[in-house]
């Protein structure tokens, strides 16, 4: 290994959840990117528990299946994906307006590395189909949309 080789800690989480929010962010100064809303299902079958989590995709296979499941998201179908996260961490912030204005929170943040599969109102999605001959997981790619 050279003294330029950059060394990494890897954190990744895997799990099935609801896909509820698909949304491209155009920052003044930078590059667009992809952020999705992901409700974790956990917990027992028989009551399961919800673990939010605010995802950027990275990856342009990521990015077009995420594009291509946007549509049955708008219409709120129900989308449950297999994914995985990596880089999770918590960020507080402050509620500005409803009843808990003022407020402390906090968000649960990732990255957004992989869709597995996906099903939509129960109906398997070909995520196998979404064209990946030049995906990179790579958060400075370009969105597909």
């Amino acid at each position: 290994m050279s003294e330029t080789d950059t060394k990494y800690f890897d954190l990744f989480t895997r799990g099935l959840g609801y896909l509820n929010r698909v949304e491209a962010v155009i920052p003044d100064e930078s590059m667009p990117f992809l952020t999705v809303a992901l409700s974790a299902l956990r917990g027992s079958a028989e009551q399961a528990l919800y673990t939010r989590f605010e995802c950027r995709v990275v990856g342009k296979r990521a990015q077009a299946v995420v594009c291509a499941l946007k549509p049955a998201v708008d219409r709120d179908a129900k989308v449950l994906i297999g994914f995985t996260l990596s880089d999770l961490y918590a960020q507080a912030f402050t509620f500005k307006q409803g009843e808990r204005a003022g407020d402390p929170g906090a968000v649960l943040k990732a990255r957004l590395l992989k869709i597995a599969w996906a099903k939509i109102d129960g109906e398997t999605f070909a995520v196998d189909v979404i064209d990946s001959d030049d995906a990179v997981e790579n958060e400075d790619d370009e969105i597909p949309f």
